[in-house]
């Protein structure tokens, strides 16, 4: 006799049912199309898909959190802006090498997105290099006299190099709003875009201070001369835009400033750093000769 119908899903129901319990990992696949699967496939994919909108929730509601409790004076707010790769700081300091006419630093280079990253080490190791280069200077100069003490001075330069790159541009910055408001113009730079942006312009000095333990003093004036141009080109092109649409004696009083306090910095490393210890040495070198005769 010919099983009816109801005799085979009943079957088909048994082996099924041997099936899971001899491997309960297993999956069964109906051949009937009975409408009892679907629903099971189509729970399974909301459940999946409710899943993914729970985490889509949650990350969401992380990022309003972070954002939420973010404030100016907490370690959170900065965090941002030491989040930078290594092709984005390389960019920024090709930049600063190579000012172009036209090319506003922050617009161009930075995209209004400054970071700190690169200034905080840049500084750093201006630092290092003023220090070490001087004393390597001195100690060339004193052709090995006996009396030479090694005394490179990181303090003193880590003073000079910091203060510089953070009171200058606090004050440029505090001008530059306050003629705004003044002015009513529009929007200039945040303070950490342009402390962003005088971190960068000092990268030049690095290998200038390195060049400067060569001992050819016209050399060094060059170098200064050079370095002064190429930084202060990318600051004055940065800072114009802003000041242009001031008065005419204010906008060229800042700009004027802005070259000054910079060319001072630079003057002010080389003759303190690498000409210090000259006059005492050559001293002691004429006080030794004199004695031998």
């Amino acid at each position: 006799t010919m099983a009816s119908p109801d005799d085979l899903k009943f079957q088909e129901f048994e082996e099924a049912t041997d099936l899971l319990l001899a491997d309960p990992g297993a999956s069964t696949l109906s051949m009937s199309g009975s409408s009892s699967t679907a629903p099971a496939g189509a729970t399974g994919d909301i459940k999946l898909d409710m899943s993914d909108d729970e985490g889509q929730e949650e990350s969401s509601e992380l990022l309003r959190g972070e954002k939420q409790t973010s404030s100016f004076w907490t370690i959170e707010y900065y965090q941002s802006f030491f989040n930078v790769d290594t092709m984005q700081v390389l960019d920024r300091v090709k930049g600063s090498v190579m000012p172009l006419p036209g090319r506003n630093f922050i617009k161009h280079t930075l995209q209004s997105s400054p970071d700190l990253y690169g200034p905080f080490w840049i500084c750093v190791t201006l630092v290092f290099s003023l220090a070490i280069s001087g004393n390597l200077s001195t100690f060339l100069n004193s052709l090995g006299s006996p009396h030479y003490h090694d005394r490179p001075q990181f303090h003193r330069a880590a003073v000079v190099i910091f203060l510089y790159a953070w009171l200058v541009p606090l004050g440029v910055w505090g001008f530059l709003t306050w003629r705004q408001r003044e002015e009513r113009q529009q929007s200039g730079y945040s303070f950490l875009e342009t402390v962003c942006v005088y971190g960068y312009s000092l990268f030049i000095y690095i290998p200038t201070s390195v060049l400067w333990i060569l001992p050819f003093e016209w050399l060094r004036w060059l170098l200064i001369l050079v370095a002064m141009v190429i930084s202060g080109s990318v600051l004055v092109l940065t800072f114009w835009p802003v000041v242009r649409d001031d008065t005419q004696v204010t906008a060229f009083a800042t700009v004027a400033t802005i070259v000054v306090l910079h060319a001072l910095l630079s003057i002010g490393c080389k003759m303190y750093f690498f000409q210090t210890a000259t006059p005492t040495l050559n001293h002691t070198a004429a006080i030794l000769t004199n004695k031998t005769h």
